[in-house]
Protein backbone atom coordinates (compact mmCIF):
# COMPACT_ATOMS: atom_id res chain seq x y z
CA UNK A 1 0.00 0.00 0.00
CA UNK A 2 1.19 3.55 -0.59
CA UNK A 3 1.11 4.17 3.19
CA UNK A 4 4.11 1.48 3.52
CA UNK A 5 6.04 2.81 1.22
CA UNK A 6 5.86 6.34 2.07
CA UNK A 7 6.40 5.31 5.60
CA UNK A 8 9.04 2.76 5.14
CA UNK A 9 10.96 5.25 3.53
CA UNK A 10 10.46 7.99 6.43
CA UNK A 11 12.09 4.91 8.91
CA UNK A 12 14.42 3.58 6.62
CA UNK A 13 16.41 6.98 6.15
CA UNK A 14 15.85 8.18 9.64
CA UNK A 15 16.66 4.64 11.41
CA UNK A 16 20.01 3.80 9.81
CA UNK A 17 23.13 4.07 11.49
CA UNK A 18 25.45 6.40 10.30
CA UNK A 19 29.07 5.21 9.50
CA UNK A 20 32.42 7.85 10.13
CA UNK A 21 34.01 8.12 7.01
CA UNK A 22 37.28 6.38 8.41
CA UNK A 23 35.37 3.85 9.54
CA UNK A 24 34.21 3.03 6.16
CA UNK A 25 37.36 3.75 4.34
CA UNK A 26 39.32 1.18 6.54
CA UNK A 27 36.70 -1.59 6.72
CA UNK A 28 37.92 -5.13 7.23
CA UNK A 29 36.77 -8.19 5.97
CA UNK A 30 35.78 -10.20 9.40
CA UNK A 31 33.88 -7.09 10.10
CA UNK A 32 31.65 -7.14 6.86
CA UNK A 33 28.98 -9.70 7.57
CA UNK A 34 28.09 -8.45 11.01
CA UNK A 35 28.26 -5.19 9.59
CA UNK A 36 25.61 -6.19 6.52
CA UNK A 37 23.26 -8.19 9.14
CA UNK A 38 23.35 -5.27 11.68
CA UNK A 39 21.82 -3.63 8.99
CA UNK A 40 19.67 -6.04 7.28
CA UNK A 41 17.93 -6.29 11.03
CA UNK A 42 17.15 -2.18 11.23
CA UNK A 43 16.02 -2.49 7.48
CA UNK A 44 13.50 -5.20 8.42
CA UNK A 45 12.62 -3.66 11.61
CA UNK A 46 11.91 -0.13 9.53
CA UNK A 47 9.78 -2.48 7.61
CA UNK A 48 7.87 -4.49 10.40
CA UNK A 49 7.04 -0.62 11.78
CA UNK A 50 5.69 0.54 8.36
CA UNK A 51 3.38 -2.39 8.18
CA UNK A 52 2.22 -1.53 12.06
CA UNK A 53 1.51 1.92 11.41
CA UNK A 54 -0.23 1.39 8.28
CA UNK A 55 -2.61 -1.25 9.74
CA UNK A 56 -3.36 1.63 12.35
CA UNK A 57 -3.37 4.50 9.89
CA UNK A 58 -5.60 4.87 6.80
CA UNK A 59 -3.67 6.68 3.67
CA UNK A 60 -4.46 7.47 0.37
CA UNK A 61 -7.35 5.85 0.10
CA UNK A 62 -10.89 6.89 -1.61
CA UNK A 63 -12.78 6.22 1.99
CA UNK A 64 -10.22 6.97 4.56
CA UNK A 65 -12.67 7.96 7.57
CA UNK A 66 -14.58 4.39 6.74
CA UNK A 67 -10.87 2.36 6.23
CA UNK A 68 -10.23 3.74 9.50
CA UNK A 69 -13.00 2.38 11.23
CA UNK A 70 -12.38 -1.00 10.02
CA UNK A 71 -8.40 -0.60 10.66
CA UNK A 72 -9.54 -0.26 14.42
CA UNK A 73 -12.20 -3.15 14.26
CA UNK A 74 -9.78 -5.58 12.87
CA UNK A 75 -6.88 -3.91 15.42
CA UNK A 76 -9.46 -4.63 18.36
CA UNK A 77 -9.97 -8.24 17.54
CA UNK A 78 -8.54 -10.94 18.84
CA UNK A 79 -7.42 -12.10 15.66
CA UNK A 80 -5.39 -8.69 14.56
CA UNK A 81 -2.63 -10.91 14.09
CA UNK A 82 -4.07 -12.80 11.40
CA UNK A 83 -3.97 -11.66 7.88
CA UNK A 84 -6.53 -9.60 6.99
CA UNK A 85 -8.08 -8.28 3.22
CA UNK A 86 -11.28 -6.17 2.23
CA UNK A 87 -12.21 -4.62 -1.05
CA UNK A 88 -14.96 -3.08 -1.44
CA UNK A 89 -16.73 -1.79 -4.61
CA UNK A 90 -19.42 1.02 -5.12
CA UNK A 91 -22.12 0.38 -8.17
CA UNK A 92 -19.87 1.55 -10.82
CA UNK A 93 -16.95 -1.12 -9.76
CA UNK A 94 -14.93 1.48 -7.98
CA UNK A 95 -12.76 0.41 -6.12
CA UNK A 96 -13.59 2.85 -2.83
CA UNK A 97 -12.32 0.47 0.29
CA UNK A 98 -8.89 -1.39 -0.57
CA UNK A 99 -7.30 -3.03 2.76
CA UNK A 100 -4.39 -5.43 0.97
CA UNK A 101 -7.46 -5.94 -1.54
CA UNK A 102 -4.50 -7.07 -3.45
CA UNK A 103 -2.71 -9.70 -1.29
CA UNK A 104 -3.16 -13.65 -2.58
CA UNK A 105 -5.30 -15.27 0.25
CA UNK A 106 -6.86 -18.74 0.66
CA UNK A 107 -10.48 -18.12 -0.60
CA UNK A 108 -12.06 -21.44 1.55
CA UNK A 109 -15.50 -21.56 0.10
CA UNK A 110 -15.44 -18.62 -1.47
CA UNK A 111 -14.22 -20.23 -4.69
CA UNK A 112 -17.22 -21.26 -5.18
CA UNK A 113 -18.38 -17.95 -6.61
CA UNK A 114 -15.64 -18.10 -9.48
CA UNK A 115 -16.77 -21.82 -10.09
CA UNK A 116 -20.37 -21.16 -10.20
CA UNK A 117 -20.37 -17.61 -12.31
CA UNK A 118 -17.94 -19.76 -15.19
CA UNK A 119 -21.07 -22.80 -14.35
CA UNK A 120 -23.84 -20.57 -14.97
CA UNK A 121 -22.51 -18.62 -18.09
CA UNK A 122 -20.84 -22.17 -19.35
CA UNK A 123 -24.15 -24.36 -19.12
CA UNK A 124 -26.81 -21.78 -18.88
CA UNK A 125 -29.59 -21.08 -16.52
CA UNK A 126 -31.72 -23.33 -18.08
CA UNK A 127 -29.93 -26.82 -18.54
CA UNK A 128 -30.92 -29.53 -17.35
CA UNK A 129 -29.96 -33.08 -16.21
CA UNK A 130 -32.04 -35.97 -17.38
CA UNK A 131 -31.26 -39.69 -15.86
CA UNK A 132 -32.32 -42.39 -18.00
CA UNK A 133 -33.21 -46.11 -17.57
CA UNK A 134 -33.03 -48.13 -20.66
CA UNK A 135 -33.62 -52.13 -21.49
CA UNK A 136 -31.47 -54.17 -23.30
CA UNK A 137 -33.79 -56.75 -24.07
CA UNK A 138 -38.18 -57.39 -24.35
CA UNK A 139 -40.92 -57.14 -22.30
CA UNK A 140 -43.16 -60.13 -21.79
CA UNK A 141 -46.67 -59.61 -20.36
CA UNK A 142 -44.86 -58.48 -17.13
CA UNK A 143 -41.73 -59.50 -17.35
CA UNK A 144 -38.60 -57.45 -18.61
CA UNK A 145 -36.29 -60.20 -19.53
CA UNK A 146 -32.76 -58.57 -20.45
CA UNK A 147 -30.46 -56.33 -18.98
CA UNK A 148 -31.69 -52.90 -17.27
CA UNK A 149 -29.05 -49.73 -17.62
CA UNK A 150 -29.34 -46.52 -15.22
CA UNK A 151 -26.90 -44.12 -16.96
CA UNK A 152 -25.61 -41.16 -14.62
CA UNK A 153 -26.03 -37.78 -16.46
CA UNK A 154 -23.93 -36.13 -14.04
CA UNK A 155 -27.22 -34.79 -11.81
CA UNK A 156 -25.99 -33.66 -8.10
CA UNK A 157 -29.72 -33.69 -7.26
CA UNK A 158 -30.88 -37.06 -6.99
CA UNK A 159 -31.08 -36.22 -3.17
CA UNK A 160 -34.07 -34.49 -0.71
CA UNK A 161 -33.31 -31.48 -1.71
CA UNK A 162 -35.22 -30.09 -4.38
CA UNK A 163 -38.21 -33.44 -3.59
CA UNK A 164 -39.64 -31.78 -0.36
CA UNK A 165 -37.44 -33.66 1.57
CA UNK A 166 -38.06 -36.63 -0.20
CA UNK A 167 -34.87 -38.37 -1.42
CA UNK A 168 -36.20 -41.23 -3.22
CA UNK A 169 -38.48 -39.36 -5.08
CA UNK A 170 -36.54 -39.60 -8.17
CA UNK A 171 -36.09 -43.49 -7.94
CA UNK A 172 -39.95 -43.81 -7.19
CA UNK A 173 -40.74 -41.85 -9.90
CA UNK A 174 -38.56 -43.96 -12.30
CA UNK A 175 -40.31 -47.36 -11.12
CA UNK A 176 -43.66 -45.69 -11.23
CA UNK A 177 -42.94 -44.98 -15.59
CA UNK A 178 -41.36 -49.29 -15.14
CA UNK A 179 -44.95 -50.03 -13.40
CA UNK A 180 -47.03 -47.90 -16.03
CA UNK A 181 -45.46 -50.41 -19.12
CA UNK A 182 -46.44 -52.83 -16.71
CA UNK A 183 -43.13 -53.84 -15.95
CA UNK A 184 -43.75 -55.72 -12.28
CA UNK A 185 -40.39 -58.09 -12.74
CA UNK A 186 -37.00 -57.55 -14.12
CA UNK A 187 -35.22 -60.92 -15.10
CA UNK A 188 -31.41 -59.36 -15.95
CA UNK A 189 -28.96 -57.71 -14.65
CA UNK A 190 -29.47 -54.13 -13.43
CA UNK A 191 -26.23 -52.12 -14.66
CA UNK A 192 -25.32 -48.77 -12.65
CA UNK A 193 -23.25 -46.61 -16.00
CA UNK A 194 -20.74 -43.72 -14.81
CA UNK A 195 -19.30 -43.10 -17.98
CA UNK A 196 -20.26 -39.71 -18.55
CA UNK A 197 -17.57 -38.90 -15.99
CA UNK A 198 -13.83 -40.24 -15.40
CA UNK A 199 -13.06 -42.48 -12.67
CA UNK A 200 -11.17 -39.87 -10.44
CA UNK A 201 -13.24 -39.54 -7.47
CA UNK A 202 -11.89 -36.71 -5.53
CA UNK A 203 -9.87 -33.33 -6.47
CA UNK A 204 -6.59 -33.07 -5.49
CA UNK A 205 -5.54 -31.17 -2.36
CA UNK A 206 -8.05 -32.67 -0.28
CA UNK A 207 -7.26 -34.04 3.37
CA UNK A 208 -7.60 -37.94 3.20
CA UNK A 209 -9.05 -37.26 7.42
CA UNK A 210 -11.96 -35.46 5.79
CA UNK A 211 -12.92 -38.18 3.35
CA UNK A 212 -15.15 -39.77 5.68
CA UNK A 213 -17.37 -36.70 6.33
CA UNK A 214 -20.69 -35.34 3.63
CA UNK A 215 -18.31 -32.35 2.85
CA UNK A 216 -15.80 -34.54 0.93
CA UNK A 217 -17.76 -37.30 -0.80
CA UNK A 218 -16.84 -39.35 -3.63
CA UNK A 219 -17.91 -37.72 -7.14
CA UNK A 220 -19.28 -40.18 -9.70
CA UNK A 221 -22.35 -39.42 -13.01
CA UNK A 222 -24.44 -41.48 -10.91
CA UNK A 223 -24.94 -40.45 -7.74
CA UNK A 224 -27.36 -40.59 -4.80
CA UNK A 225 -28.33 -38.62 -1.70
CA UNK A 226 -24.96 -37.09 -2.20
CA UNK A 227 -22.96 -40.61 -1.71
CA UNK A 228 -23.91 -40.45 2.29
CA UNK A 229 -25.85 -42.51 4.49
CA UNK A 230 -27.41 -40.36 6.75
CA UNK A 231 -26.59 -41.63 10.63
CA UNK A 232 -28.96 -40.76 13.22
CA UNK A 233 -27.14 -41.57 17.33
CA UNK A 234 -29.56 -42.13 19.74
CA UNK A 235 -28.08 -41.83 23.32
CA UNK A 236 -31.17 -44.13 24.68
CA UNK A 237 -29.34 -45.88 27.99
CA UNK A 238 -27.28 -45.70 30.91
CA UNK A 239 -24.26 -44.23 31.18
CA UNK A 240 -21.95 -47.34 29.82
CA UNK A 241 -24.26 -48.55 27.32
CA UNK A 242 -23.70 -48.26 23.65
CA UNK A 243 -26.23 -46.05 21.98
CA UNK A 244 -28.73 -46.77 19.18
CA UNK A 245 -28.34 -45.97 15.26
CA UNK A 246 -30.23 -45.78 12.41
CA UNK A 247 -29.39 -44.97 9.31
CA UNK A 248 -30.80 -43.74 5.88
CA UNK A 249 -31.65 -45.78 3.53
CA UNK A 250 -33.74 -47.96 5.52
CA UNK A 251 -30.82 -49.54 7.34
CA UNK A 252 -28.94 -50.44 4.02
CA UNK A 253 -26.52 -53.22 4.65
CA UNK A 254 -24.45 -51.64 1.61
CA UNK A 255 -22.82 -49.73 4.87
CA UNK A 256 -21.36 -51.65 8.02
CA UNK A 257 -21.42 -49.81 10.79
CA UNK A 258 -18.97 -50.57 14.06
CA UNK A 259 -20.95 -48.92 16.67
CA UNK A 260 -18.08 -48.84 19.54
CA UNK A 261 -19.73 -45.33 20.69
CA UNK A 262 -20.26 -45.15 24.64
CA UNK A 263 -23.12 -43.18 26.75
CA UNK A 264 -21.52 -40.71 29.31
CA UNK A 265 -23.12 -39.25 32.44
CA UNK A 266 -24.84 -36.01 31.19
CA UNK A 267 -22.41 -33.52 32.48
CA UNK A 268 -19.64 -34.73 29.95
CA UNK A 269 -19.53 -33.12 26.63
CA UNK A 270 -20.52 -34.72 23.25
CA UNK A 271 -17.33 -36.15 21.18
CA UNK A 272 -17.57 -36.83 17.83
CA UNK A 273 -15.48 -39.84 16.34
CA UNK A 274 -16.50 -41.13 13.04
CA UNK A 275 -13.99 -42.70 10.50
CA UNK A 276 -14.32 -44.84 6.91
CA UNK A 277 -12.28 -47.09 6.23
CA UNK A 278 -10.73 -45.62 3.02
CA UNK A 279 -11.87 -47.67 0.47
CA UNK A 280 -14.04 -49.90 1.81
CA UNK A 281 -17.58 -49.01 3.11
CA UNK A 282 -16.61 -50.04 6.88
CA UNK A 283 -17.56 -47.16 9.09
CA UNK A 284 -15.90 -47.05 12.33
CA UNK A 285 -18.75 -45.19 15.21
CA UNK A 286 -16.14 -43.88 18.45
CA UNK A 287 -17.95 -40.93 19.68
CA UNK A 288 -18.75 -40.56 23.28
CA UNK A 289 -22.48 -39.51 24.03
CA UNK A 290 -24.17 -37.69 27.30
CA UNK A 291 -27.45 -39.69 28.27
CA UNK A 292 -30.28 -38.50 26.75
CA UNK A 293 -28.08 -36.82 23.49
CA UNK A 294 -29.29 -37.20 19.99
CA UNK A 295 -26.77 -36.59 17.01
CA UNK A 296 -26.92 -36.84 13.55
CA UNK A 297 -24.21 -36.89 10.53
CA UNK A 298 -24.20 -38.04 6.86
CA UNK A 299 -21.41 -39.96 6.28
CA UNK A 300 -19.87 -41.02 2.68
CA UNK A 301 -19.35 -44.51 1.12
CA UNK A 302 -17.40 -45.79 -1.30
CA UNK A 303 -18.32 -46.77 -5.05
CA UNK A 304 -21.12 -44.24 -5.43
CA UNK A 305 -22.90 -46.06 -8.87
CA UNK A 306 -22.57 -48.98 -6.68
CA UNK A 307 -25.14 -47.30 -3.63
CA UNK A 308 -27.14 -46.11 -6.35
CA UNK A 309 -27.83 -49.32 -7.93
CA UNK A 310 -28.21 -51.19 -4.64
CA UNK A 311 -30.78 -48.84 -3.32
CA UNK A 312 -32.84 -48.38 -6.33
CA UNK A 313 -33.20 -52.29 -6.67
CA UNK A 314 -34.05 -52.21 -2.45
CA UNK A 315 -36.86 -49.81 -3.03
CA UNK A 316 -37.93 -51.33 -6.48
CA UNK A 317 -38.72 -54.44 -4.27
CA UNK A 318 -40.29 -52.74 -1.41
CA UNK A 319 -42.86 -51.28 -4.21
CA UNK A 320 -43.44 -54.62 -5.78
CA UNK A 321 -41.17 -54.41 -8.55
CA UNK A 322 -39.19 -57.42 -7.86
CA UNK A 323 -35.77 -58.49 -10.09
CA UNK A 324 -33.60 -61.15 -10.34
CA UNK A 325 -29.70 -60.84 -11.46
CA UNK A 326 -26.82 -58.96 -10.57
CA UNK A 327 -25.43 -55.14 -9.82
CA UNK A 328 -22.88 -54.40 -12.40
CA UNK A 329 -20.64 -51.12 -12.47
CA UNK A 330 -20.49 -50.05 -15.92
CA UNK A 331 -18.04 -47.12 -17.05
CA UNK A 332 -18.45 -48.04 -20.47
CA UNK A 333 -19.95 -45.83 -23.50
CA UNK A 334 -23.03 -48.42 -25.03
CA UNK A 335 -24.92 -47.11 -28.34
CA UNK A 336 -28.17 -46.02 -26.41
CA UNK A 337 -29.93 -45.53 -29.86
CA UNK A 338 -30.47 -48.58 -29.98
CA UNK A 339 -31.52 -50.02 -26.63
CA UNK A 340 -34.97 -49.50 -25.44
CA UNK A 341 -36.55 -45.93 -23.34
CA UNK A 342 -38.42 -47.16 -20.68
CA UNK A 343 -37.67 -44.69 -17.88
CA UNK A 344 -36.25 -41.34 -17.73
CA UNK A 345 -35.92 -38.08 -14.86
CA UNK A 346 -35.13 -34.55 -15.84
CA UNK A 347 -33.67 -32.33 -13.13
CA UNK A 348 -34.12 -28.62 -12.34
CA UNK A 349 -32.38 -26.22 -14.09
CA UNK A 350 -28.64 -25.28 -13.33
CA UNK A 351 -29.21 -21.85 -12.30
CA UNK A 352 -32.02 -23.92 -9.16
CA UNK A 353 -28.75 -26.27 -8.86
CA UNK A 354 -26.35 -23.99 -8.22
CA UNK A 355 -28.02 -22.39 -4.94
CA UNK A 356 -26.81 -25.65 -3.52
CA UNK A 357 -23.58 -24.14 -4.03
CA UNK A 358 -23.25 -20.59 -3.30
CA UNK A 359 -26.42 -20.60 -0.53
CA UNK A 360 -25.65 -24.20 0.92
CA UNK A 361 -22.18 -24.28 0.02
CA UNK A 362 -22.28 -27.79 -1.11
CA UNK A 363 -19.23 -29.46 -1.68
CA UNK A 364 -20.32 -32.43 -4.13
CA UNK A 365 -22.68 -30.18 -6.17
CA UNK A 366 -19.88 -27.86 -6.75
CA UNK A 367 -17.81 -30.65 -8.17
CA UNK A 368 -20.29 -32.78 -9.87
CA UNK A 369 -21.21 -29.27 -11.78
CA UNK A 370 -17.74 -28.83 -12.87
CA UNK A 371 -16.94 -32.38 -14.17
CA UNK A 372 -20.58 -31.71 -15.80
CA UNK A 373 -19.29 -28.41 -17.59
CA UNK A 374 -16.62 -30.26 -19.33
CA UNK A 375 -18.32 -33.59 -20.22
CA UNK A 376 -21.37 -31.29 -22.21
CA UNK A 377 -18.90 -28.56 -23.41
CA UNK A 378 -16.17 -30.81 -24.67
CA UNK A 379 -18.67 -34.47 -25.50
CA UNK A 380 -16.00 -36.11 -23.76
CA UNK A 381 -15.85 -37.78 -20.06
CA UNK A 382 -16.31 -35.14 -17.98
CA UNK A 383 -12.88 -34.10 -15.25
CA UNK A 384 -12.05 -31.91 -12.68
CA UNK A 385 -9.09 -30.13 -14.74
CA UNK A 386 -11.06 -30.22 -17.78
CA UNK A 387 -14.26 -27.63 -15.66
CA UNK A 388 -11.95 -25.78 -14.04
CA UNK A 389 -10.64 -24.66 -17.19
CA UNK A 390 -13.68 -23.90 -18.99
CA UNK A 391 -14.56 -21.83 -16.01
CA UNK A 392 -11.48 -20.04 -16.55
CA UNK A 393 -12.27 -19.29 -19.79
CA UNK A 394 -15.89 -18.16 -19.06
CA UNK A 395 -14.34 -15.79 -16.06
CA UNK A 396 -11.94 -14.21 -18.83
CA UNK A 397 -15.00 -13.39 -20.86
CA UNK A 398 -16.31 -11.80 -18.37
CA UNK A 399 -13.29 -9.69 -18.51
CA UNK A 400 -12.18 -10.67 -15.42
CA UNK A 401 -8.60 -10.59 -14.75
CA UNK A 402 -7.26 -14.29 -13.63
CA UNK A 403 -4.03 -13.29 -13.20
CA UNK A 404 -4.55 -13.28 -9.31
CA UNK A 405 -6.82 -16.53 -9.15
CA UNK A 406 -5.69 -20.09 -8.49
CA UNK A 407 -8.26 -22.84 -8.26
CA UNK A 408 -6.59 -26.39 -7.65
CA UNK A 409 -10.84 -28.09 -7.33
CA UNK A 410 -14.20 -25.79 -7.51
CA UNK A 411 -15.25 -26.01 -3.90
CA UNK A 412 -12.70 -24.61 -2.24
CA UNK A 413 -11.79 -27.47 -0.10
CA UNK A 414 -8.02 -27.29 -0.74
CA UNK A 415 -5.93 -24.91 0.61
CA UNK A 416 -3.78 -23.52 -2.46
CA UNK A 417 -7.24 -21.92 -4.08
CA UNK A 418 -5.72 -18.38 -4.12
CA UNK A 419 -7.60 -15.53 -5.06
CA UNK A 420 -7.12 -11.65 -3.96
CA UNK A 421 -10.25 -9.54 -2.35
CA UNK A 422 -10.36 -7.03 -5.26
CA UNK A 423 -10.51 -10.04 -8.01
CA UNK A 424 -13.44 -11.37 -5.68
CA UNK A 425 -15.15 -7.80 -5.91
CA UNK A 426 -14.92 -7.65 -9.46
CA UNK A 427 -16.25 -11.03 -10.02
CA UNK A 428 -19.58 -9.56 -8.16
CA UNK A 429 -19.52 -6.69 -10.42
CA UNK A 430 -19.37 -8.17 -12.97
CA UNK A 431 -21.83 -11.04 -12.51
CA UNK A 432 -24.33 -8.55 -11.40
CA UNK A 433 -23.97 -6.88 -14.91
CA UNK A 434 -23.91 -9.77 -16.86
CA UNK A 435 -26.94 -11.44 -18.68
CA UNK A 436 -27.40 -13.70 -16.00
CA UNK A 437 -27.08 -11.40 -13.17
CA UNK A 438 -30.77 -11.37 -11.65
CA UNK A 439 -30.16 -15.27 -11.56
CA UNK A 440 -26.40 -14.98 -10.13
CA UNK A 441 -27.93 -12.94 -7.31
CA UNK A 442 -30.78 -15.47 -6.36
CA UNK A 443 -27.96 -18.05 -6.08
CA UNK A 444 -26.40 -16.06 -3.29
CA UNK A 445 -27.70 -16.34 0.76
CA UNK A 446 -29.49 -13.69 2.12
CA UNK A 447 -28.33 -12.79 5.45
CA UNK A 448 -31.21 -14.01 8.43
CA UNK A 449 -33.11 -16.14 5.99
CA UNK A 450 -31.72 -18.87 4.67
CA UNK A 451 -28.69 -21.09 4.10
CA UNK A 452 -25.16 -20.91 5.19
CA UNK A 453 -26.25 -17.27 6.49
CA UNK A 454 -29.82 -18.15 8.31
CA UNK A 455 -28.37 -17.66 12.06
CA UNK A 456 -25.95 -14.47 10.61
CA UNK A 457 -26.23 -11.03 10.88
CA UNK A 458 -29.91 -11.32 12.99
CA UNK A 459 -29.37 -8.18 15.07
CA UNK A 460 -27.67 -6.74 12.17
CA UNK A 461 -28.99 -3.19 10.55
CA UNK A 462 -28.00 -4.54 7.48
CA UNK A 463 -30.62 -7.38 7.51
CA UNK A 464 -32.93 -7.94 4.78
CA UNK A 465 -29.92 -6.05 2.72
CA UNK A 466 -26.78 -8.38 2.99
CA UNK A 467 -26.22 -11.07 0.17
CA UNK A 468 -23.48 -13.31 0.75
CA UNK A 469 -21.49 -16.07 0.22
CA UNK A 470 -19.39 -17.56 3.61
CA UNK A 471 -16.20 -19.56 3.60
CA UNK A 472 -14.61 -21.61 5.55
CA UNK A 473 -11.01 -24.14 6.29
CA UNK A 474 -9.12 -24.25 8.92
CA UNK A 475 -7.48 -21.24 9.69
CA UNK A 476 -9.60 -19.42 6.94
CA UNK A 477 -12.87 -17.67 7.35
CA UNK A 478 -14.25 -15.63 4.23
CA UNK A 479 -17.28 -13.72 3.58
CA UNK A 480 -17.99 -11.99 -0.21
CA UNK A 481 -21.45 -10.63 -1.70
CA UNK A 482 -23.59 -7.54 -1.80
CA UNK A 483 -25.01 -5.36 0.84
CA UNK A 484 -27.58 -2.63 -0.25
CA UNK A 485 -26.65 0.51 2.12
CA UNK A 486 -29.15 2.90 4.18
CA UNK A 487 -28.67 5.23 1.24
CA UNK A 488 -29.96 2.56 -1.00
CA UNK A 489 -26.61 2.22 -2.80
CA UNK A 490 -25.73 -1.71 -4.08
CA UNK A 491 -21.57 -2.42 -2.96
CA UNK A 492 -19.93 -5.52 -4.17
CA UNK A 493 -17.68 -6.77 -1.13
CA UNK A 494 -15.21 -8.90 -0.01
CA UNK A 495 -13.19 -9.79 3.26
CA UNK A 496 -11.59 -12.47 3.75
CA UNK A 497 -9.22 -13.70 6.44
CA UNK A 498 -6.58 -16.35 6.64
CA UNK A 499 -4.29 -17.83 9.38
CA UNK A 500 -6.26 -16.88 12.60
CA UNK A 501 -5.90 -19.44 15.61
CA UNK A 502 -9.26 -17.42 17.83
CA UNK A 503 -12.46 -19.00 17.63
CA UNK A 504 -14.00 -18.85 14.50
CA UNK A 505 -16.81 -16.31 16.53
CA UNK A 506 -14.62 -14.01 17.11
CA UNK A 507 -13.62 -13.41 13.17
CA UNK A 508 -17.46 -13.16 12.09
CA UNK A 509 -17.98 -10.74 15.22
CA UNK A 510 -15.45 -8.38 13.27
CA UNK A 511 -16.74 -9.34 9.69
CA UNK A 512 -20.45 -8.44 10.96
CA UNK A 513 -18.98 -4.99 12.78
CA UNK A 514 -17.25 -4.28 9.29
CA UNK A 515 -20.49 -4.94 7.33
CA UNK A 516 -22.94 -2.49 10.25
CA UNK A 517 -20.40 0.03 9.14
CA UNK A 518 -20.17 -0.09 5.36
CA UNK A 519 -24.09 -0.46 5.81
CA UNK A 520 -24.43 2.78 8.00
CA UNK A 521 -21.52 5.04 5.84
CA UNK A 522 -22.41 4.18 2.33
Amino acid sequence: MKSRSSIYSVKKKSSLPEVPDKVSACIQPRYLISTLLFISIILFSAQHVAASDSVRTAVNTESPAVTQQIYDIIGGTQASNAVWAVSVRDQSGRSIIDIDASTLMRTASNSKLFSAAGILNGLGPDFTFTTRVYGDGEQIDNVWYGDIHIVGSGDPSIDKHFYDDDALFVFNSLIDQLKEKGITRIQGDVFGNEHLFDDVRYPRGWEWDDLSFYYAPEISALSFNRNCVDLTVRAAGQPGDTPQITWFPFNTDYVNFLNEQLITPRNIPYNESYARLLGTNTIQLRSTLPVGYLEKESLTISDPALFFIDTFVKQASYRNLDWVGELIVDNGLRPWNQFALLAKHESEPVVKLLERVNRNSDNFYTEMLTKALAAYTYDSQGTTEGGLSLITEQLQSLGLDISQLNKRDASGMAGANLSTAATVTDLLHRMMRSEHGDHWLETLAKAGYHGTMENRFIESPALGNLYAKSGFISGVRSLSGYVTTSSGQTLSYSILTNNFTTRVATVDAAHERIINVLYSSF
